[in-house]
């Protein structure tokens, strides 16, 4: 399994809950109770995109390029140190 980084924006809603968008893929809005559901159905529907755009010969969204084929990832990870 491949994996990629996307940039989401999360805020709260005046009618409560939180919604989920994001400046990499267009037409992702995601809306959850909570910032970790709306987070969770975020991802599931980056992957629902992604397969579509594949399935229907569709421009894949640069953020996720990267999935498609066998190109390398390049990803930012945090690290700790105590």
């Amino acid at each position: 399994m491949q994996e990629s980084a996307i940039r989401l924006r999360v805020e709260p809603l005046t009618e409560g809950g939180f919604l989920a968008t994001s400046p990499d893929i267009q037409g992702l809005v995601a809306e959850g109770r909570t910032v970790t559901e709306a987070v969770e159905i975020a991802q599931g529907l980056a992957r629902k995109i992604l397969e579509s755009c594949i399935e229907h010969g569709d421009p894949v969204p640069p953020a996720l390029a990267a999935l498609v084929g066998n190109k390398p990832v390049d990803l930012l990870v945090p690290v700790g140190v105590r």
